[in-house]
This record gives structure tokens, C-alpha cells and sequence, in this order.
């Protein structure tokens, strides 16, 4: 299996697979596409199948020419008939993996994904998972699931590895092309294919590691760190407020040191799909060994708080103007989870919405990029512009999200007041009507 595989690789006569065509599978689909090999996109949603077998881009990090040609050479095609699976000889399940309402993992997308592969899967295939889960899935639930479904054997029949997904929406510089890739597989025979396998496609270093579990770890440590991170500078920004001292000139002053220190900063909460996410994985798992992560735990506390602290320093803002929260005009000013994209998944933004809310705010938002969102199952609309006269109609511009193309300078001019989580007024010189987290 290992000679024939390499064989295949190096003739480019694998097929690819890609189980989830969301924000990792969509451009993983077209970076396997482009490096010469025939792919055949995965997905539950038919309308997501739908605009891509019509060539039509829906993930910041493709480019929309690519996706087109790419579906009009026949190089990359999408279905929702799953039976298909039996036609690759690789295939990679990038699909979600959230947590439920009780701040524990939810697997059930990859197991029904591994179950769906499971009732198809041929000989002399390599599987890897790509979604983000704790140390253990992969040897532990994704294993037996195709073992049983298929009556194959993992490491005679098919390889088996875990490769965590790197994607950063919106960075101008590092796609999945060009990021490091870490792989681990069950065997070192699964670990040399399903590395060669990345390495024909990406340009990027392959980092190979013993095994799926310490992948899997790998990828939880890389969000954790952030996390904890953050939270350390969220508690100084607490604390900065009430001695008068402003925590990003801190963190400014303090990244000048050439080593030893990594620059992060503030904000109204976490956001997007790891930060928020990964830790509460590692923590969960952790509880099996009886162990406590009680760092992870603070940090997560601390990051949680944000909304509502935010929400309050708000209003100390409007209780400056004697104007009360209860029925304040507040505009949000950005409701994705970070600068520049249009994704709004776990943004901060909308707990801070929802926090105005319940005290009674009146509470419009503006994100360009982003017209309407849904949130616990409403849809919410954004106004559609704005300009000189509507800034000056709210109490109050609370900023979680700094766009670019947003123009400061205008709002600085004409806003009561301006709440800034985010730094996003950092070159204004005229401060009296801001507020900095």
C-alpha cells in the first residue's frame, strides 16, 4: 500500500476528497485542485454545492478566478452524494466542531462525517482528520467508526492521520498554501504517505510528529496560548483602567523588547473558530485523567467577562453625559470577530449587543462587510450606511471591530461619544470625546 500510494502521489493520480467546504475545506479543496489533482469537494448543504460546481466563491481566502477555473477544467467538482467517497483515494473531513450549550465538545459533525466515509471507503485509501478536537479523536472515535463500516483494517488497508487545519481569515500574507502543515498518523508508513501527500500540494514545511494524538495537542496548544494570552491582557486592562493607565501604550512600549515577549492586546472578547473554542476541548479531556486546568480555566473567565465589562465601562461613558443606558441610541460600529473579514462567528460583538439590549439600549449596528447576521436563531440587520448626520444622531459609538475602510476621522468629528474597544481611533489626536478599553 505505502509503494503504491507514493507511486500515485508523484504520477498526481490521487484523488482528493474534501469532507466540509466551509473556511478550511473549501480552500484546501482548491489548493489540492490547483497542485494538479482531480478533487471532489464533500458537503451536507446543497447550496454550498451548488455555487461551487457553478464556479462561485463564497471563502475570503480563494480567489474567485481560481474556484472558476478550476470547476470549469473539471479539476474540482462538489456533490452531496457521499457514495462518491468510494471514487478517492485521499480525502481529508474538515467540518465543525463547536461546543454545546454546556461548554462541552460537539463531535457529532466528525462522527457522522467518519460514519458517512465509513460505509464507502475502499482499499489503499489515507483518511485524515483536519477539524479541531481533543487529543485522542482520531484513535480513539475515528478508527473504529471505519474499521466497523467498512471491514478494513487501519494501517493494512488504509492510513489514518491527523493533520490540524491552520487557517487565519483575512491574513494578507499566510494562506493554506504557504503555512506549515503538521501531520501525524497511526504508523510511521501512514505518517511518511499522508506527509508526502502535503507535501505535493502545499509549499509550505511539513512538520511530521509520532502520532495523531500529539497532533492534535499541537493544534490545542497553538489556540490556548492565545487564549491565555489574551486573557492576561484583558485582566491588565482592567486593572490599567482603574490606576489611569493606559494598557496598549504598556503593551506598545513593552513589545520594543527584541525577545522573550509577544505582543498581544485587549478587546471586547474572543471571536472566530479556535480561540474561543479549542481550550474548553483540552479542558473537557483533562477531566478524564482528573486533572484540572486551572489556567486555561482563569483565562476563560476572564475572556468570557469581556462583554459585559465592556457594556459597563459604556455605560460610566454615557452617565459622564447624564444620559441613561435605558433607552440610549448606541451604534455598534463592526460585529465581525476580527479586522477586515466578513466572518462573525463567536464575535464578542454580538454578546455585547445582546448585553445592550437587556439594559435597555436602543442599539443599531454598521459593519460593511457584513449587512445581516443571525444570532440565537434571529436575524439581525445592519443600516446601510453612515455618514456625518447619522453618527451624530447616537449617544454613543461602541467600537468592536475596526475596519479599515471605516472612516475614523469623520466619526471622531461628529460622535457625542466613542467607546473604543478595539484601538481603532489610535491616530486621532483629538481625545476628548473617546473612551479607550
Amino acid at each position: 500500500m505505502k509503494e503504491k500510494l507514493l507511486d500515485k502521489i508523484e504520477k498526481k493520480e490521487i484523488v482528493c476528497g474534501v469532507f466540509g467546504l466551509g473556511y478550511v475545506g473549501l480552500p484546501l479543496a482548491v489548493e489540492k485542485a490547483k497542485a494538479g489533482f482531480k478533487t471532489i469537494g464533500f458537503d451536507v448543504q446543497e447550496s454550498k454545492v451548488k455555487l461551487v460546481n457553478d464556479g462561485v466563491n463564497y471563502i475570503g481566502d480563494v480567489v474567485d478566478t481560481e474556484l472558476k477555473n478550476l470547476v470549469k477544467e473539471k479539476k474540482l467538482e462538489a456533490t452531496t452524494d457521499f457514495s462518491r467517497i468510494k471514487e478517492v483515494d485521499f480525502v481529508a473531513i474538515c467540518v465543525p466542531t463547536p461546543l454545546d450549550s454546556h461548554q462541552q465538545p460537539d463531535i457529532s459533525y466528525v462522527e457522522s462525517s467518519a460514519i458517512s466515509i465509513s460505509k464507502y471507503l475502499k482499499k489503499d485509501t489515507m483518511v485524515v482528520l483536519e477539524s479541531t478536537t481533543y487529543p485522542g479523536t482520531t484513535e480513539d472515535l475515528i478508527k473504529p467508526i471505519l474499521e466497523k463500516g467498512s471491514g478494513l483494517k487501519c494501517g493494512k488497508d488504509f492510513y489514518l492521520g491527523f493533520s490540524p487545519e491552520r487557517v487565519d481569515p483575512g491574513n494578507a500574507f499566510y494562506k493554506t498554501k504557504n503555512t506549515p502543515k503538521v501531520v501525524g498518523a497511526i504508523g510511521k508508513d501512514a505518517t511518511e504517505v499522508i506527509a508526502k501527500m502535503y507535501r505535493s500540494v502545499l509549499g509550505a514545511e511539513i512538520y511530521e510528529v509520532s502520532s495523531p494524538a500529539v497532533a492534535e495537542m499541537e493544534k490545542i496548544l497553538e489556540n490556548t496560548y492565545r487564549n491565555i494570552n489574551i486573557g492576561l491582557v484583558n485582566e491588565l486592562a482592567m486593572l490599567c483602567n482603574k490606576m489611569g493607565i493606559s494598557l496598549w501604550e504598556v503593551v506598545d512600549a513593552a513589545k520594543t523588547k527584541p525577545y522573550g515577549f509577544q505582543a498581544f492586546y485587549p478587546g471586547p472578547g474572543l471571536g472566530g473558530h479556535c480561540i474561543p473554542l479549542d481550550p474548553y476541548y483540552l479542558d473537557w479531556k483533562a477531566r478524564e485523567y482528573g486533572f484540572h486546568t486551572s489556567l486555561i480555566q482563569a483565562s476563560g473567565i476572564i475572556n468570557d467577562r469581556m462583554p459585559e465589562y465592556c457594556v459597563e465601562r459604556a455605560e460610566k461613558v454615557l452617565n459622564d453625559l447624564k444620559i441613561p443606558m435605558n433607552g440610549a441610541k448606541i451604534l455598534v460600529l463592526g460585529v465581525a470577530y476580527k479586522n477586515d473579514i466578513d466572518d462573525y462567528r463567536e464575535s464578542p460583538a454580538l454578546r455585547v449587543i445582546e448585553e445592550l439590549e437587556k439594559d435597555k439600549a436602543v442599539v443599531d449596528y454598521y459593519d460593511p462587510m457584513i449587512p445581516e447576521y443571525r444570532y440565537k436563531g434571529k436575524t439581525n440587520k445592519g443600516i446601510k450606511k453612515i455618514d456625518e448626520k447619522i453618527i451624530a444622531s447616537y449617544d454613543l459609538i461602541f467600537i468592536t471591530c475596526a475596519h479599515s475602510s471605516i472612516d475614523y476621522e469623520m466619526i471622531a468629528k461628529n460622535a457625542k461619544a466613542i467607546f473604543d474597544t478595539r484601538n481603532a481611533m489610535k491616530n486621532i489626536k483629538n481625545r476628548k470625546n473617546i473612551e479607550l478599553l
